[in-house]
């Protein structure tokens, strides 16, 4: 018995299960599967440029024979539809798993999708863990069924599956030989003369699966009266265990396709029946697309974010202890980019000559908050640069402010790249910043094709960024670093007058912070400071002043020493630490 996050239940079950290859693009809170899955012996795993790339590398080592997993977040598998919807004709020869790992609540996401309707819409069956050993079984037995039905298999989580850790029975790995592939046309070459056939070959492949759906072990009904039933799956399924402990409960571990007869019966044994999810109405549609009727809930359950016990209570009616409010004198911690940040300087800069920047997604999406309140938009990976050449398109001909798009490394390798080729082949202007801080920072440091280290730690190239922007056909490309100030102040300057009307790319590489943790002598504020604030608008966590005085202070204990306060400083107020500093006193 071993205690297990959802993320590494699914990763022991593809590798007792002889999966051998792990493909993936880190995304929260799918990110540590694959991380995981990684340290294991006998496999093969690594990161992608994006998880439409993942999938299809995936499909590839399927049709070969090996036992595959890919992994990704909900917004990933956006990315990864073209393949998906196709391999769902083409189907498998190694079993292949597919983990959409959902965000309800939106913690580290931009929307609040559910892939349930994925599955739904490419006829891909989906598995819905609802704990970490449910996780692991699902994703073991998911690779026999896929061999079986012969086609991909989802499986879904949630943030609260992927991240709790509940104890997990593990097993051992079995020893799955490679499957021979064989040339077949008819099979993987979705032309319109062989995809007809293979739709055919995928609508008795459904009447197959809904009638193994039947009778699958992983949808169970739960009796203990015949007043309410409850239709639910995944992590809500412990919510409405905690929340209705004398309800029964139908517990759906498949998603797709629904057991429309378990389910009917399930509904004919009591008198009023519920479906209880979060983040979207697909059971609902689903089981009343059944010709299931379903009784309304006494309050309202919440259409968007997570659900709890409290919130499942309510919604039948169940009045809940008072809870204590939280007090108003709690100060509130918006998240902030670290001390030392390599782009803090600029958005500073972006701030003061007041661009209007298209932004991604990364840490640096924090750029949009106060007091730096500098990036206008962001979308999704790689929108930045898109959107800087649709901005620059309708704003031709007008005076207008700057118009800059900031991507970072491993955002610009996922889809920046392919945006940035639209904006040169049309001919197109304006600035692109590419923050390479040498990571995927965001997801927890992981590598990319620009610092050439992957997942394994195997040797890799790293792709020269601003020789690839170069052969692009960017004239206008230059290197900066971005704790100079001047030298940031002088590049945006330069690109936004000098060499506006034309396209211009500035790559500011500085490594992130986090990735080796040095830390150089503080800094600290003299008895010279004037109160002036400046030191305060670059958004560091260090900084603070006094609100009577204004007076600044620098923590000793989060500041790394970077300087970059000490170049904002008019008064040469802030100085690094040294003995004769000590001794004088500091703030």
């Amino acid at each position: 018995m071993q205690l297990m996050s959802g993320n590494e239940a699914i990763a022991r079950g593809a590798w007792e299960a002889g999966c051998s290859i792990g493909v993936a693009y880190p995304g929260t809170p799918s990110t540590e599967t694959m991380e995981s899955f990684a340290t294991y012996d006998g496999v093969y795993a690594e990161w992608c440029t994006n998880e439409k790339v993942a999938v299809e590398v995936g499909i590839g080592a399927s049709a070969a024979g090996a036992r595959v997993l890919s992994t990704m977040k909900h917004v990933g598998v956006n990315v990864a539809a073209d393949p998906l919807f196709t391999a769902a004709y083409t189907g498998v020869n190694g079993g292949y798993v597919i983990l959409a790992a959902d965000d309800p609540g939106m913690y580290s996401s931009q929307n609040e999708q559910d892939s349930h309707y994925y599955a739904c819409a490419s006829h891909t069956p989906m598995l819905d863990p609802a704990d970490a050993q449910e996780a692991l079984d699902f994703t073991r037995d998911a690779y026999e069924l896929s061999e079986r039905f012969d086609v991909p298999f989802l499986i879904r989580s949630t943030v609260r599956v992927s991240h709790t850790k509940t104890p997990v029975e593990v097993g051992e790995r079995i020893d799955y030989q490679l499957k021979p592939y064989e040339k077949n046309a008819p099979k993987w070459v979705m032309m319109p003369a062989y995809a007809k056939p293979r739709r055919k070959v995928q609508l008795k492949r459904i009447d197959d699966l809904k009638a193994w759906v039947e009778t699958c072990p992983y949808n169970r009904a739960v009796q203990k009266g015949a007043e309410i039933g409850v239709i639910c799956c995944g992590a809500v399924y412990q919510h409405v265990l905690d929340a209705l402990p004398d309800a029964s409960v139908f517990k759906l571990g498949v998603t797709w396709p629904l057991p429309e007869q378990a389910l009917k019966s399930f509904a004919a044994s009591v008198k009023r029946v519920f479906v209880v999810e979060e983040g979207s109405e697909y059971l609902s549609e689903q089981v009343r697309s059944l010709g299931i009727d379903l009784s309304p809930f006494s309050d309202t359950l919440p259409k968007d974010g997570e659900l709890s016990p409290g919130l499942i209570k309510k919604a039948f009616g169940i009045a809940e202890p008072a809870h204590h409010d939280v007090p108003d004198d709690v100060p509130g911690r918006p998240p902030a980019l670290c001390a030392g940040c390599p782009h803090r300087l600029v958005f500073k800069e972006l701030s003061r000559i007041k661009a209007i920047v298209t932004g991604d997604i990364g840490c640096y999406t924090l750029g949009a908050l106060p007091p730096l309140a500098s990036i206008d938009t962001c979308v999704d990976m790689g929108a930045s640069v898109s959107m800087s050449h649709g901005f620059e398109l309708a704003l031709a001909g007008t005076e207008h402010k700057p118009v800059v798009a900031v991507i970072g490394d491993s955002t610009f390798g996922h889809s920046g790249l392919s945006s940035l080729i639209t904006t040169v082949y049309n001919k197109g202007a304006g600035t692109v910043c590419i923050l390479d801080n040498r990571t995927t920072a965001m997801t927890g440091r992981q590598g990319n094709p620009f610092n050439g280290m992957t997942l394994q730690n195997r040797e890799s190239r790293e792709l020269d960024l601003v020789g690839l922007v170069k052969a692009l056909g960017v004239e206008h490309v230059e290197q900066v670093n971005p704790h100079d100030m001047k030298a940031v102040r002088s590049a945006l300057k330069t690109a936004t007058t000098e060499q506006a009307g034309e396209l211009s790319v500035i790559v500011f590489k500085a490594p992130c912070v986090l990735l080796h943790r040095q830390r150089k002598p503080h800094f600290f504020v003299n008895a010279d400071c004037r109160s002036c604030g400046v030191c305060a608008t670059l958004g560091c966590p260090a900084i603070s002043k006094d609100a009577e005085t204004g007076i600044a202070a620098i923590d000793p204990l989060m500041c790394i020493g970077c300087g970059q306060c000490a170049q904002y400083c008019a008064f040469d107020a802030i100085e690094q630490i040294n003995d004769s500093a000590m001794e004088g006193g500091a703030r």
